[in-house]
């Protein structure tokens, strides 16, 4: 997996680009990573990943790849173009589709790292059993993890709650992405597993997405050098 470098990536989920942009001048690249979703992306395009980049922010592209193989690995290949520095896929896209969008980033020069998305943090036992997946989530999570491991995927995207397990089940080298992170005194919005970012890396997380908490902050900085502090960040 290489050097980790801030832990911290801030979720730029605003729905102007020039909002993202700001937030991004009020923080560092040096002391935290940016996330850009599907909304601030198709508002924003490609030109808001290069002038991030340009702005050297390390880009997590969170748009969740989930296709057919060949239109998978040609999304995940124009992702490198870009420059960005994570890209991700769905695992529950199948192995072809993991295959494919791993052999797309074997000859790109500096490829970003891929990580596959498991079980949202918004869903629980009950919507999981709805959509015919019985079981618990944690139990979910850790077959998609080993499916995303055996195709050679560098991370998966996980809740904090299954860090623990999968940090034992897959060793130190495979990144563990994980959002829901929130302070003590910050409410839980729409995600329903969540964890404060101390007890994450206790658990094994490698790297926390944070939104709100920041985002929503008179004092942006303030808020990410605290959350710094709490994990021993530097």
């Amino acid at each position: 997996m290489g050097s980790i470098g801030p832990r911290v990536i801030v979720a730029l989920d605003f729905p102007d680009p020039e909002q993202a942009r700001q937030l991004a001048s009020r923080l560092s690249p040096d002391l935290c990573r940016v996330k850009v979703g599907k909304e601030l992306f198709v508002r924003g395009g490609p030109a808001l990943i290069r002038r991030l980049v340009k702005l050297d922010y390390d880009v997590f592209l969170d748009l969740k790849f989930h296709d057919i193989p060949n239109t998978a690995a040609a999304a995940c290949r124009a992702a490198a173009e870009l420059g960005v520095w994570m890209v991700n896929v769905h695992v529950s896209g199948g192995r072809r589709m993991l295959d494919a969008s791993v052999a797309a980033l074997a000859n790109v020069c500096q490829p970003p790292l891929l990580t596959g998305v498991t079980v949202l943090t918004s869903l629980v036992t009950e919507d999981l059993a709805e959509l015919g997946l019985p079981g618990e989530p944690e139990d979910r999570v850790s077959a998609w993890a080993e499916l995303a491991a055996q195709c050679g995927l560098d991370g998966v995207v996980c809740s904090a709650h299954e860090a623990a397990r999968l940090r034992s089940e897959r060793g130190a080298a495979f990144a563990l992405v994980t959002p829901g992170i929130r302070l003590k005194q910050s409410g839980s919005d729409d995600q329903r597993r969540v964890m404060t970012p101390a007890r994450a890396i206790a658990c094994g997380a490698d790297y926390l997405v944070v939104g709100r908490p920041i985002t929503k902050s008179d004092d942006p900085m303030r808020e990410l050098l605290a959350i710094r502090s709490e994990i021993s960040d530097d």
